[in-house]
């Protein structure tokens, strides 16, 4: 059985910094690209950040230069360190773990910026 089990959101100033993780079972973790998507209610979800299996990474012009995701085999974890936090970066996270046709989702994180 899938779970990817993202934890880390919570309430941060704008400006501030948070740190998401992602923590995957039940697939071989090394060969999945990992993704980290967010969502406010009623639009779509957008990708943030994505990392491939040889941990080249890419993030959204929206948050490139304050958000780095990265990626621990050892762990079968992937962490998305956001700082300089703004307020429209209030949304809930979710991490997506793909290979080929093979798409698995956690259940979200809910990230708050605010004063």
């Amino acid at each position: 059985q899938v779970q990817l089990v993202e934890s880390g959101g919570g309430l941060a100033q704008p400006g501030g910094s948070l740190t998401l993780s992602c923590a995957a079972s039940g697939i071989t973790f090394s060969r999945y690209g990992m993704n980290w998507y967010r969502q406010i209610p009623g639009t779509q979800r957008d990708l943030v950040a994505s990392i491939t299996r040889h941990v080249a990474t890419n993030a959204a012009d929206a948050v490139k230069g304050r958000f780095t995701i990265s990626r621990d085999n050892a762990k079968n974890t992937v962490y998305l360190q956001m700082n300089s936090l703004k307020p429209e970066a209030t949304a809930v996270y979710y991490c997506n773990a793909l290979l080929g046709l093979h798409s698995f989702w956690g259940q979200g994180t809910q990230v708050t910026v605010s004063t």
